[in-house]
């Protein structure tokens, strides 16, 4: 039950966030916060039904969240807009541990719309192997070319 609550929080924590970002953002960039905050919603509602389904109570959302940062700019909001979605991806990670096979299908569902979410802000694509050195491009060759060979 707790991998549960803490996949609503995160839902909460990113309902509130993406409602200020679509209150600060305008054009395609506000389309595509409404467009999250209408997948949270609706993640968040799906979670509200799997804890009351299991006799529990779920959480209500807090009045207010803190932020990392104030998204001042479309930059800034595009940043923290990946910055949620990451946090989801991390909560939704415990919940792919549950024993129950249903929820932990929920949960890998979840972190792909998450992480497609994520990089469809970000400006650039990131590099496919984080983390692995770059390849080194090879030496220029010593031997000198001649023409015609």
């Amino acid at each position: 039950m707790e991998k549960l609550r803490k996949a609503l929080a995160a839902e909460h924590a990113a309902l509130f966030a993406y409602g200020l970002l679509g209150a600060r953002t305008s054009g395609s960039l506000r389309a595509r916060m409404t467009t999250a905050f209408d997948a949270h919603r609706a993640r968040r509602d799906q979670l509200r039904g799997f804890i009351t389904t299991r006799g529990a109570k779920p959480a209500e959302p807090d009045a207010s969240y803190a932020l990392p940062f104030f998204p001042a700019n479309p930059t800034l909001a595009t940043k923290l807009a990946v910055h949620l979605e990451t946090g989801v991806t991390a909560a939704y990670l415990e919940l792919a541990a549950a024993q129950d096979m249903a929820l932990r299908r929920y949960a890998a569902i979840a972190m792909q719309e998450a992480v497609t979410r994520s990089h469809g802000f970000r400006p650039t694509q990131p590099v496919a192997f984080p983390g692995m050195p770059v390849a080194a491009a090879p030496p220029p060759s010593s031997s000198p070319v001649k023409d015609g060979e």
